[in-house]
């Protein structure tokens, strides 16, 4: 009982990690008193280290007792000093008696990745020696207490060690992370280290809240969620840069590789351009000699690979190589699939409301920093809805998750508006609150011939699509918030689209956001057999493909509509990063694909 009669205030029992019987760090730093109610609690705490600093204590002064060994001890120094002299007889017994070991101190900082604050960790040499507990990357598990921190640090509460339950060391020469900060550029090569760093760290947190708000969204407003497949037969959005599935290429079936090696070739010329850049870019920075260094050694491996492959092309004969897909594990042509809207339509056919979300491929040789090979895209399909249903669940989706960000992921946003980009918070406002300005295609092309106080690279003119130039005019200039651009020439939109009354527009629409352009594009389905059937014709399309496609036409049609989000752009909207690969967890792009 305390002193005034009440009872005392016990602190909170924390709850553990249900499968790895520790405290995660948020469930202390993510306090709002830092944890400083926590004080005194026993816990076990497990993480990776960040950075370390070693404090060295001064050897302990311990009295002497009265024994015969001191007795002993005495009578030596006695005669020693007759013999040789005060000093250096006690030199000499200096020399002679044991010396206490000189304690330290280290001092770490500790994450686990469940937030973006560490935990600074004191673990006494007698515990671990400093060696092994120190270096940058090492993973350890501690027992100990809280308390107030006992040397100068970082936080208001540090776990005091009183056990070392298990240290995963570092091999120092091999591992990338060193102390020094790495570029984003050269953590790509590392990608499967990448996200014990902070910066990377924080955008997965974000990239996982935005998955749980996108699923969120969708439940909440009675959409299926259907899983489409990533293999193929159809060219999804008839543009005819997909990736090809087949088992046939060893050298047992395929007659000649040459297509095969001049592919490989053309990827990693163009990933020398990147490379010369990086080294370029380092060059300017010449406080990261290492860094330097080994972007260096990366360019020149690749020059060389380069002519070899190059000499041995000269070498071959240079036949083509003949595939008899008959014999492939399909026995036909195969794909991975660049948009989930064509499958999902079948099921819109029978539930109604359905959406999917998951990786979609596209083979187009892309330099944008916006667009990879392997992308995460939301497609969605609504039976019984129109061009203007589409773009209202559009606005209203985007508005729900950027929302959500706000309220769920507000350690994480402050850090990368501290690190990378101020004005994070700012911009998911800016969608979550304001209203979305809708304006044609043709609309937006008069807009952009008026302006005259800026020279566009690529002219506008109308039927052509609007580069990033013209997006990024559009809103972050003159709007000045997210646009919708509806009614796109029929050229520039898929096959599948409505076609509008004036034969020359297609229900198409594009949400446009400041900084990354285009985040949603979709529109209204054509549901006439005989005009879905001509566009398949006008565009050359192989028809075959799209027969199961036509039937949905031809048996129960219904009016729909849709979209695909691209969400890895949302992520660079969210965290101020300006490069998609650098958003994802393993990034697949044009002439590289690491891990």
């Amino acid at each position: 009982m305390a002193s005034d009669g009440q009872a005392p205030i016990e602190a909170p029992v924390l709850p553990l990690s249900k499968y790895s019987k520790r405290v995660l760090l948020k469930m202390i730093l993510g306090r709002s008193d830092g944890g400083l109610g926590l004080m005194g609690q026993k816990v076990v705490v497990g993480g990776w280290v960040k950075s370390s600093r070693e404090f060295r204590m001064a050897p302990e002064v311990v009295e002497p007792k009265e024994s015969c060994l001191e007795t002993k001890l005495t009578f030596f120094q006695s005669i020693l000093i007759v013999f040789i002299g005060e000093h250096r007889g006690r030199d000499k017994l200096d020399a002679i008696l044991p010396k206490p070991p000189q304690r330290s101190i280290s001092i770490l900082q500790v994450g686990d990745g469940s937030c973006a604050s560490n935990l600074q960790v004191i673990v006494e040499s007698y515990l671990a020696p400093p060696s092994e507990v120190m270096p940058t990357g090492t993973c350890i598990l501690a027992e100990g207490l809280l308390q107030k921190p006992s040397l100068q640090g970082k936080g208001t509460i540090e776990l005091k060690a009183e056990k070392i339950l298990h240290i995963g060391l570092v091999e120092m020469d091999s591992y990338p992370l060193s102390k020094k900060s790495l570029p984003l550029e050269l953590l790509r090569d590392s990608a499967h280290f990448r996200p014990r760093t902070t910066t990377v760290a924080s955008v997965m947190r974000i990239r996982s809240a935005l998955t749980q708000a996108i699923h969120a969204f969708f439940q909440e407003n009675g959409f299926f969620h259907v899983q489409v497949p990533i293999i193929t037969t159809t060219d999804c959005e008839g543009l005819g840069k997909n990736f090809q599935v087949t088992t046939l290429l060893d050298e047992e079936k395929l007659e000649d590789q040459t297509i095969v090696e001049d592919v490989r070739l053309e990827n990693i010329k163009a990933s020398i351009k990147e490379k010369s850049e990086k080294v370029e870019e380092l060059k300017r920075s010449p406080s990261n000699k290492e860094a330097l260094a080994a972007a260096i050694q990366d360019l020149k491996k690749a020059s060389d690979l380069v002519s070899h492959l190059e000499a041995k092309q000269k070498a071959k004969s240079g036949k083509s190589a003949k595939v008899d897909f008959s014999e492939d594990f399909f026995s036909c042509k195969t794909y991975l699939t660049a948009s989930g809207r064509l499958h999902l339509e079948s099921f819109a056919s029978a539930l109604g409301n359905v959406y999917s979300f998951g990786p979609r491929f596209n083979a187009t040789k892309s330099n944008s920093k916006k667009l990879l090979a392997e992308m995460w895209i939301l497609d969605l399909e609504m039976a019984f809805s129109q061009l203007e249903d589409s773009m209202e669940c559009a606005s209203d989706f985007l508005k729900f998750i950027c929302k959500w960000m706000l309220e769920n992921c507000e350690e994480d946003l402050k850090f990368v508006a501290k690190r990378i980009d101020k004005l994070v918070v700012h911009r998911l406002r800016l969608i979550a609150t304001d209203s979305f300005e809708k304006i044609s295609y043709t609309e937006a092309v008069e807009v952009l011939k008026q302006i005259t106080e800026r020279k566009f690279e690529k002219e506008v003119q109308w039927g052509s699509p609007f580069g990033e130039e013209h997006e990024s005019y559009l809103t972050d200039e003159i709007y000045k918030k997210p646009l919708i651009i509806y009614n796109h020439p029929k050229e520039l939109a898929p096959f599948y689209v409505h076609l509008n009354d004036d034969g020359k527009t297609a229900a198409a629409f594009d949400v446009i956001v400041p900084k990354v352009g285009s985040l949603i594009r979709g529109g209204q389905n054509e549901e006439r057999l005989n005009i879905l059937s001509t566009r398949i014709e006008e565009l050359g399309l192989e028809k075959q493909q799209y027969e199961w496609y036509l039937d949905l036409r031809r048996h129960g049609a219904v009016r729909s509509s849709g979209f695909s989000f691209f969400f890895d752009p949302l992520i660079l909207y969210a965290t101020g990063l300006n490069d998609a690969r650098d958003a994802v967890p393993f990034p697949r792009s044009f002439g590289k694909a690491n891990n």
